[in-house]
């Protein structure tokens, strides 16, 4: 039999009991995310074009000057151009994150060599590349590419990294947002809220040292050490979910909104995972090292690549999220108004 409205209802009333103010509030928020989510990967990722890309020079001194002004003069601020004094310095720039290419000029030939590291990121040298190529074609010259720190077999696209750092912040948010809709958003005391963070440091250790252990050994898809990458990953999960913690500590449900917000509608594309920082979009640029996403690809990237170099500021990022993170939520739950408990009639 079909249903029949209550007498007196009729189809809108039934409509505003199915469809609470909170809920039509809460589809509008998802629509609004979904919009977000669209935007923002076709923004950052549809058309990535240089931005003070780092190339240094290698030349005699009575050719350097004149390389680097061609390089600086390229439109839009492509290049960000300097002089170094050979090869195996430009090198150790490259290795050391300072830059992403050195022009090496041969002073007897018209053959140049182009450094670049696919590790820093393919499609950075494959900017480089073109930039370079087209300069040196323009002056009679041409240049051999040398890769000076090639991709792993396994890590064909030096995409690797980055899909790691993105499953540690996937199992993050996650796990903190299975544990606010199983026991409530917010923890009912302090007690409660240090036994949902040691649950959290725990999940933590496994997920970064399951990913380590997948990434490496089981795929061989990126090198590096696995103690290392496992500290990694414990920082990154405990990072991302102990401030999707505080989000649903302050804003319940809607804080899950906001972790993806953070994580995934403005972390992932701005990572540095797909196109490296120098391709991206201003904003992207700017926010992308202090995510915990960007943050967490740097380091992977450096940890399996870079012997580890410039691993200070991602960390100290990844620890600041975590303090936050922790110090929101106990201070959430402090501020909770705690009632009395009721008076036994008769006393």
């Amino acid at each position: 039999m079909a249903h029949q409205a209550e007498p007196g209802k009729g189809f809108l009333g039934d409509l505003r009991d199915a469809v609470t103010p909170r809920a039509f509030f809460l589809v509008v928020a998802v629509l609004l995310l979904q919009l977000g989510f669209i935007t923002s990967y076709v923004g950052a990722l549809h058309h990535p074009t240089p931005h003070e890309l780092s190339i240094a020079v290698v030349a005699p001194p009575e050719v350097a000057p004149k390389l680097v002004g061609a390089l600086e003069a390229v439109p839009d601020d492509a290049v960000r151009a300097s002089v170094l004094p050979d090869g195996d310095t430009a090198r150790a720039r490259i290795k050391d994150q300072k830059i992403y290419a050195a022009w090496v000029v041969d002073p007897t030939g018209t053959q140049d060599a182009l450094l670049v590291a696919d590790a820093r990121g393919p499609a950075a040298a494959t900017a480089a590349e073109g930039i370079v190529g087209k300069l040196a074609a323009s002056q009679g010259r041409t240049v051999v590419v040398d890769d000076t720190i090639p991709l792993a077999k396994g890590d064909a696209e030096g995409l690797s990294a980055f899909y790691l750092v993105v499953g540690w912040c996937v199992g993050g948010y996650l796990v903190a947002s299975i544990l606010g809709i199983s026991a409530g958003s917010r923890p009912a005391n302090t007690a409660r809220a240090v036994l949902r963070l040691g649950t959290l440091a725990l999940y933590s250790v496994a997920a970064g040292l399951g990913g380590a252990l997948i990434i490496g050994p089981v795929l061989h898809a990126l090198p590096g050490s696995i103690a290392a990458l496992t500290g990694l990953g414990t920082l990154v999960v405990f990072s991302v979910g102990a401030v999707t913690m505080a989000l649903e500590c302050l804003f319940d449900v809607v804080g899950i909104g906001l972790a993806v917000l953070l994580f995934v509608v403005l972390g992932n594309p701005s990572a540095g995972g797909v196109f490296p920082p120098p391709l991206l979009p201003a904003f992207w640029r700017a926010i992308g090292e202090w995510i915990p996403n960007g943050a967490g690809t740097s380091a992977a990237r450096s940890i399996a690549y870079l012997d580890s170099t410039n691993l200070t500021v991602p960390f100290l990022v990844l620890a600041a999220w975590a303090v936050v993170g922790v110090g929101v939520t106990f201070l959430a739950v402090a501020r909770t108004p705690r009632l009395g408990r009721p008076v036994p009639r008769g006393t």
